[in-house]
């Protein structure tokens, strides 16, 4: 049997590289802007920084979203016994589709590209949760 677990993890420390890079983009650019810590507590009190230090922040609460339910799927598919090479596959590719949906939202932030990329994750994911859900049955 394969693992479902490897593809899980891979996207774990995926976010985490996202959010130590919404780090590295937040804290400069608050700084710049003369925000302390204390005057973002409010939500909305940062859409006065630049860009790349939003783009950061929402890629990272766009990978607290809809990966919870891929984390959910992946594990439920590798505890019911059915994490083959196919299922193994469409793990990866989701990952990988995320991983290119932030490097998208991260640089170039084009619109219709990250949809596309979402659009393409979300139905490799479907396609999981379909397929496991015919293995169960």
């Amino acid at each position: 049997m394969t693992t479902m677990v490897a593809p899980v993890l891979a996207l774990v420390t995926w976010s985490l590289i996202i959010w130590a890079w919404m780090y590295v983009k937040r804290i400069p650019a608050m700084q710049k802007a003369g925000i302390a810590p204390q005057d973002a507590a409010m939500p909305g009190s940062l859409n006065v920084l630049p860009a790349p230090a939003r783009q950061a922040a929402d890629n990272y609460n766009h990978l607290m979203e809809q990966p919870t339910i891929f984390y959910a799927a992946a594990l439920a598919i590798q505890v019911a016994g059915h994490g083959d090479a196919w299922m193994a596959g469409l793990a990866w590719a989701y990952v990988a589709l995320r991983v290119l949906h932030s490097l998208v939202q991260i640089s170039i932030n084009r619109v219709m590209a990250r949809f596309s990329l979402f659009v393409l994750a979300t139905m490799v994911l479907a396609v999981m949760v379909g397929r496991a859900l015919i293995l169960i049955w």
